[in-house]
């Protein structure tokens, strides 16, 4: 209804919308406005909440992608950086017989988990500010039909309160794993010791590892039940290899053996299945054990890769030594064996033996020495 050049469109409520005061404007009936903006109105409202919420996150999950990415890169520059400078000489350098002038193997594990590790963090991080955002929009889908947000609120606090009682686990896995990834405890392809478990990580969430043991077995378990990690693959890893030669060696010689094996492997170019990354180093004698005397060689590696180096050490080892006439010595033990001969009872000597007095029960051992 028209009144000195001012519509009235109470029945659009307080604050009407556009279209509402548009039509009552024209057709002077609030039912008509009413209906335009519950038909019109607030479904295009809708509309425009979750398209701007949709390019909102996009556009966030893009920003945060492209910063992930180039802290990423950076990482990996620094990490090769930091190997170029620590290169090793080559084959040649070393030993004269550098064929195709290559420096030693390298390994590029480190810059991938440091791409890896950021590639978690960015997908964590991306996925939190989608949540977020989602969130914020539905709230003003709810204050767009008109619904109190208080009440809700209050009533998710104390929905909330009871939910975090009995879902105090389920918490506790989320901030371990937050924290895991964070800390860079380990990452995905690395060999763990979690306790129970020891296998490569093939999975990792923000609630639960997976590992896969030797055996094939799959494990799974919660974050929050991971009291301390053994990380057997992060950044580098060890070869220790204990050879046990007999007591007469020439210790002195043996080292010199097993040196010269650790570095032919170290320059052989064929051998691909393990990279090492250092000079391999004897560092003597580490035992005197029972049957022999120990030789402790230690060679560090790529990660995750000192088991398959460490088996091909051990084999061209017992092929060098026995080479060389060197006892790799097996316990050894000396029995004495006693044949006991049997005497017949009527063969058997008499002796004198003197009669068995009884004891007196009567009165006291004390009182009766005799």
């Amino acid at each position: 209804m028209a009144f000195n050049g001012l519509v009235s469109v109470t029945g659009c409520g307080d604050e009407p919308g556009f279209v509402c005061a548009q039509v009552v404007e024209r057709t002077g009936s609030d039912l008509a406005g009413r209906a335009a903006e519950l038909v019109v109105d607030r479904p295009l409202r809708v509309v425009f909440i979750l398209v701007m919420a949709f390019f909102v996150s996009r556009l966030l999950r893009w920003a945060i992608t492209r910063i992930g990415g180039t802290v990423a890169t950076r990482g990996a520059d620094q990490v090769v950086s930091a190997r170029n400078r620590n290169a090793l000489p080559s084959a040649g350098d070393r030993f004269g017989t550098d064929v195709d002038g290559q420096q030693p193997k390298q390994g590029t594990d480190a810059t991938g988990r440091v791409q890896l590790r950021a590639k978690t963090v960015v997908s964590a991080i991306a996925s939190l500010s989608t949540v977020i955002v989602w969130f914020v929009a539905g709230l003003f889908i709810l204050e767009l039909f008109s619904v109190s947000l208080a009440p809700l609120l209050a009533g998710a606090s104390v929905l909330g309160v009871a939910l975090g009682f009995g879902a105090q686990s389920i918490v506790a896995d989320f901030l371990s794993g937050i924290f895991m990834l964070f800390e860079d405890q380990f990452g995905v392809g690395d060999v763990i010791d979690v306790g129970e478990a020891t296998g490569r990580v093939e999975d990792f969430s923000l609630r639960t590892t997976t590992l896969r043991d030797v055996n094939g077995t799959v494990w799974h378990i919660r974050n929050s039940e991971i009291r301390r990690v053994a990380n057997k693959s992060q950044l580098w890893s060890r070869a220790v290899l204990d050879v046990e030669v007999a007591y007469d060696t020439d210790l002195r010689r043996a080292e010199g053996i097993i040196q010269r094996v650790a570095d032919d492997l170290w320059a052989d170019r064929t051998f691909t299945d393990g990279d090492i990354i250092d000079p391999p180093e004897v560092w003597g004698v580490e035992r005197l054990g029972a049957d022999g005397v120990v030789i402790r060689l230690v060679v560090k590696t790529d990660p995750a890769e000192q088991w398959v180096v460490a088996r091909e050490l051990r084999l061209r080892i017992k092929e060098a030594l026995d080479e060389a006439g060197i006892e790799i010595p097996f316990p050894q033990r000396t029995i004495w064996l006693r044949q006991d001969e049997t005497v017949p009872r009527e063969q058997r000597p008499v002796v004198d033996v003197a009669p068995i007095r009884p004891a007196d029960l009567t009165g006291d051992v004390f009182d009766n020495p005799s």
